[in-house]
């Protein structure tokens, strides 16, 4: 369909309409505004944004323009291509992406999907506008793991792209972005090339997290396997299935992002320089050994999962085995007990005089036979 492509989006979108036309206008409202048009409403001094608004700079050739104290100014300036905006949002409301999304052009479906928030990773593009939804996670330290310990926490990073703005939005406590813009404000050189640096920059800071938090995993599950492998290890089988689901939310965060990511290493864009490219195939080449880590993860997991459930059915029936074997040994003091506690008068050996002990002796040497029996093969 001309005028939007799709380049990565997971899922698949299907059962929505939208006005081909409008988007394609909608597209250029930020960069084309005609002279006629009202000027742009204050949102941060009108306090429209209050809640939600974390930062917001204006950046010419790479540094941020400390100049501008206005927000009108630094959007006029940006359409004319002195450079370009960008804002931080956290938790915005619907009313205020809604506003956003009209002072610059952004699609209504990207819009949407920026305020339900728990969407999958993907990238978007709509004409000159790019729209990306990376998955944040964060390891929560704990003491020890049990079967409720939360080992992963997720949120989530949307970044709109466009020419002479960014615009982030974020969902979860753990998605600050703070370190990164003052980071990156550090490299002019990289902040010059355009809005695509800052994208970059996310989804590198996205992925080293993956990296930290998958080290952290490691460390986790060394400890469950080594459990597990002790006497009665199986008793920890709990707990390696409650890691078990959160290695799984840490992969719906890191395997669908790899479509996205091979995209922006290969993507032909005016907003992603040449040297931008390069820097997203580095993200690219760490999210893919993340991905194995993550999955070799999952695929170890199972394998200590029934590793444990085998112990269960192997201490099952070690425990069969045991209570068979006394089962065995007691049943001949009982066989012969309730032979003699029948009281014929013509039973042999009543008579006698040491036949208590005779039959005494019997039952504990037919006793002792059969445990150094079962004793020998393991059953005791």
């Amino acid at each position: 369909m001309p005028g939007y492509h799709a380049l990565i989006a997971s899922p698949v979108m299907t059962g929505r309409r939208w006005d081909l036309g409008a988007s394609r206008a909608v597209g250029r409202v930020f960069a084309r505004r005609a002279p006629g048009d009202p000027p742009p409403i204050d949102l941060v001094a009108s306090g429209t944004l209050d809640g939600a608004l974390v930062d917001w700079a204006f950046y010419r050739e790479g540094r941020r323009d400390t100049k501008i104290s206005s927000y009108v100014e630094a959007l006029t300036r940006a359409r004319k291509g002195q450079g370009f905006v960008w804002i931080g949002l956290f938790q915005p409301n619907e009313r205020q992406l809604a506003i956003i999304g009209q002072e610059f052009g952004l699609h209504a479906l990207a819009v949407e999907d920026a305020t339900e928030a728990h969407q999958r990773p993907k990238l978007e593009r709509y004409d000159d506008t790019l729209f990306a939804v990376l998955k944040t996670v964060r390891y929560v330290p704990h003491g020890d793991l049990t079967a409720t310990s939360e080992v992963v926490e997720s949120g989530e990073v949307m970044v709109f792209c466009g020419p002479g703005f960014v615009v982030t939005v974020r969902h979860g406590e753990h998605s600050e972005l703070t370190g990164l813009r003052q980071a990156l404000e550090q490299e002019p050189a990289r902040l010059a090339t355009g809005p695509g640096a800052v994208l970059h920059a996310i989804a590198d800071h996205v992925v080293d997290r993956y990296l930290e938090v998958a080290d952290a995993v490691q460390a986790d599950i060394d400890v469950i396997e080594s459990e597990m492998f002790t006497p009665r290890g199986w008793r920890s089988i709990d707990r390696v299935y409650q890691l078990k689901r959160e290695v799984l939310e840490l992969k719906r965060a890191v395997a669908p992002l790899t479509g996205p990511m091979r995209a922006l290493s290969t993507l032909r864009h005016p907003l992603i320089a040449d040297e931008t490219r390069n820097y997203f195939r580095d993200v690219d080449d760490h999210l893919l050994r993340v991905k194995e880590q993550v999955i070799s993860f999952d695929e170890l997991l199972s394998s200590i999962l029934q590793a444990g459930l085998a112990q269960v059915q192997v201490a099952e029936n070690e425990d069969m085995r045991r209570i068979a074997a006394y089962v065995a040994i007691l049943a001949v003091p009982t066989m012969i007990a309730g032979i003699y506690g029948m009281n014929f008068d013509d039973m042999p050996e009543l008579r006698l005089k040491y036949a208590y002990f005779v039959v005494l002796g019997v039952m504990a040497a037919a006793c002792t036979v059969l445990y150094r029996l079962f004793k020998r093969n393991h059953w005791l």
